[in-house]
């Protein structure tokens, strides 16, 4: 009987058999057929794996991005006024940059750089001082670059679970309503505005649901206008119905150091629930740190600036520049900038247009098409001096102004818009001829009023000796009464050009029997 020849299999070091030493052609192929299965088998294997380890590397790459790769530490050598002095920072950190101060009370104190003085840096605090001595450790936290731009000019995570909420500059929620949801656009709080010339032009008319508005402030959608008012002759309530009747996809609302007592005021009586289910609110108190009152402004800009890019239509209400021009006032008089212009240093008014520019049109989408902010930016007039500096500033930079007089105020008229004072850049283009007319005559007729309204109340008035006159003291009361407007009360557009023409005509017979 033939014997059966031994096994001669080798086996490598890493564990792979070799083809035995005696074998047939049959014996060959069937070993590499094997292998083959084998290797197929493998990676069939890590074809599944794969998916798995790309989500994990997904998950851990932003949360990898924000570990700190290392950390400098200095010392406070001075607190004075707002500011505190550091030492032992100046070769590795810039202006914006952010910094942890270890206080002597325990509490771990977010301050931002905001100036150098040779080698040493100013910083001012987003909390108290209180708190913060000679000698407290300062910690620098070191980034990769793309983070540290991140970390220095702040970031927020936008998304559509914001629309309804109260929430402070940094993002964090103020309305007891629970956490945001996490996701979204990442949205840069100091972000530059877009190329003028890639920007879209503005849109068509929007309509705002407040007559004196709609006629004579006649706005269009990107449009920026401002509000300017003294204290007490009803912006916030003017803001109240801008938030709810215009028509608009989000409203995003900034108060900027606003009297805490006034905030649920504004919420509940002013904006209402059907205001608040399409606004997104950012609030800082007057408390609050003027870091965090500069912020208030920015964050609503980023957020609004969020929905424009995804190609909504959005409005942006902010109460007000006077107050984010007095935190920037702050924060440059404690970092060392000399006081110009009633006290405002020359920075103020070099921020001021790099933060009202970013409103408007958004850049030109696929189609055509382009997101737009309307904003409405308020101006706390000092003593009712329409050209006070920060007025006149923002003035020269928006498109268009309307101004609340407090004598309107005092006669009961509401919304106590000056219609004479008030303008819309963008008119007569966005109007028919017909309404330009409408526009022209009322507006002639409330200026011959205003000049013959002491002369009707002395009784000094004769009528019979100018047509104009004559036309204007029938009419001026009634255009008065016109332009009055309940607080829960909208109208659109084409009722106000519909009203005012029904209101003209109705003067044409008296027109026709003038001797």
């Amino acid at each position: 009987m033939r014997e059966t020849a031994p096994d001669r299999t080798m086996v490598t070091s890493v564990g792979r058999e070799l083809p035995p030493t005696g074998f047939s052609m049959p014996d060959f192929e069937a070993f590499f057929q094997k292998i083959r299965h084998q290797r197929e088998t493998f990676f069939t294997s890590l074809q599944g794996v794969e998916p798995v380890l790309k989500g994990v590397s997904k998950v851990l790459q932003p949360a990898a991005a924000t570990v700190a790769l290392g950390h400098l530490e200095g010392r406070v050598v001075d607190v004075s006024g707002l500011s505190v002095t550091i030492a032992g920072l100046c070769e590795f950190t810039a202006v914006g940059d952010h910094v942890a101060i270890h206080s002597v009370d325990g509490r771990q104190i977010t301050a931002e750089i905001v100036a150098f003085k040779r080698e040493l840096a100013i910083a001012m605090s987003y909390e108290p001082i209180a708190g913060i001595g000679a000698g407290c450790p300062v910690i620098f936290s070191l980034h990769a670059p793309k983070q540290r731009q991140r970390q220095a000019g702040g970031v927020l995570e936008v998304n559509e679970s914001w629309i309804g909420r109260v929430v402070d500059p940094m993002g964090q929620p103020l309305d007891g309503q629970g956490p945001l949801l996490p996701g979204g656009g990442m949205q840069r709080r100091h972000a530059q505005p877009p190329l003028a010339t890639k920007r879209a032009r503005l849109g068509g008319r929007i309509d705002l649901g407040i007559k004196a508005m709609n006629l004579f402030t006649t706005c269009r959608q990107g449009q920026r206008l401002g509000l300017f008012a003294g204290s007490g002759v009803g912006k916030s309530t003017l803001m109240g119905m801008l938030a709810r009747e215009t028509a608009c996809d989000v409203a995003v609302i900034s108060l900027v150091g606003e009297r805490g007592r006034e905030v649920r005021d504004f919420i509940e009586d002013d904006l209402g629930p059907a205001g608040l289910a399409k606004s997104v609110l950012v609030v800082a108190t007057s408390d609050s740190s003027a870091l965090m009152r500069r912020e208030a402004a920015y964050s609503a800009m980023a957020i609004a600036e969020y929905y424009r890019d995804q190609g909504k239509s959005v409005l942006l209400l902010m109460d007000s520049v006077t107050r984010f021009c007095q935190a920037l006032r702050e924060i440059g008089l404690s970092s060392g900038e000399v006081p110009a212009t009633r006290g405002y240093p020359p920075g103020v008014f070099a921020t001021l247009p790099r933060l009202l520019e970013r409103a408007g049109p958004g850049k030109v989408q696929k189609g055509g098409k382009a997101g737009q902010i309307t904003a409405v930016f308020s101006v706390l007039v000092e003593g009712d001096d329409q050209n006070e500096p920060v007025a006149d500033a923002v003035r020269g930079i928006l498109d268009g102004h309307v101004v609340l007089e407090r004598e309107i105020a005092e006669a009961g008229r509401y919304p106590a818009i000056s219609v004479l004072q008030s303008l819309s850049r963008s008119v007569p283009g966005c109007n028919s001829a017909e309404e330009n007319e409408l526009v022209m005559q009322a507006r002639h007729l409330l200026a011959v009023w205003e000049d013959v309204r002491d002369l009707v109340r002395l009784g000094a008035y004769k009528p019979g000796g100018d047509r104009a006159a004559d036309r204007a003291v029938r009419l001026g009361p009634q255009l008065e009464k016109f332009l009055t407007q309940a607080k829960n009360e909208a109208v659109t557009i084409e009722d106000s050009f519909a009203g005012l023409a029904q209101l003209l005509e109705q003067d044409d017979e008296h027109e026709d029997n003038w001797v």
